[in-house]
């Protein structure tokens, strides 16, 4: 299907959905791929810089982790719009525009996912009332998770 008419069906809502069951799986998948990025970058940091349980060090290991996990989401979602979770259970992020994430908005998604864990989850909590099924984060910014056929993954 051509950009410009995948945009259109989704800005008139017509692009099917992910059921709640289908985002709640994606989010597991996607949970394992962030515990083993996290487990690589720890594994480098201390095998590079040593003991990280204390000190300022403990505090870079922190920030590499959340830095490192930053950048796989990043990547993914200006690259292909899709996590390895969302390539599996066939989802894919987009604007309100039917496009792949721009920069500015893919770190300001970033950041607002990780407020929403801090605030124990409650942005992802927002899909069970959300009438679009979005999170919080996406009703902010204006992007939408869309369900997409084999052939364009």
């Amino acid at each position: 299907m051509p950009n410009k008419e995948q945009a259109l069906l989704i800005t008139k809502n017509v692009m099917p959905r992910p059921s709640l069951l289908r985002l709640s799986a994606c989010f597991v998948y996607d949970c394992l791929a962030v515990i083993a990025i996290c487990f690589a970058i720890a594994f480098l940091f201390i095998g590079l810089f040593g003991d990280s349980t204390h000190g300022s060090k403990r505090y870079f290991l922190q920030l590499s982790l959340w830095l490192g996990v930053g950048f796989y989401f990043f990547w993914c979602w200006l690259k292909s719009g899709q996590t390895l979770g969302m390539r599996t259970w066939k989802l894919k992020l987009v604007d309100q525009h039917g496009q792949l994430l721009m920069p500015l908005a893919a770190m300001l998604r970033y950041g607002l996912v990780c407020l929403s864990l801090m605030l124990f989850g409650l942005g992802f909590l927002w899909a069970l009332i959300d009438r679009d099924r979005l999170y919080i984060h996406d009703r902010l910014i204006g992007s939408r998770i869309i369900q997409c056929h084999l052939r364009s993954t």
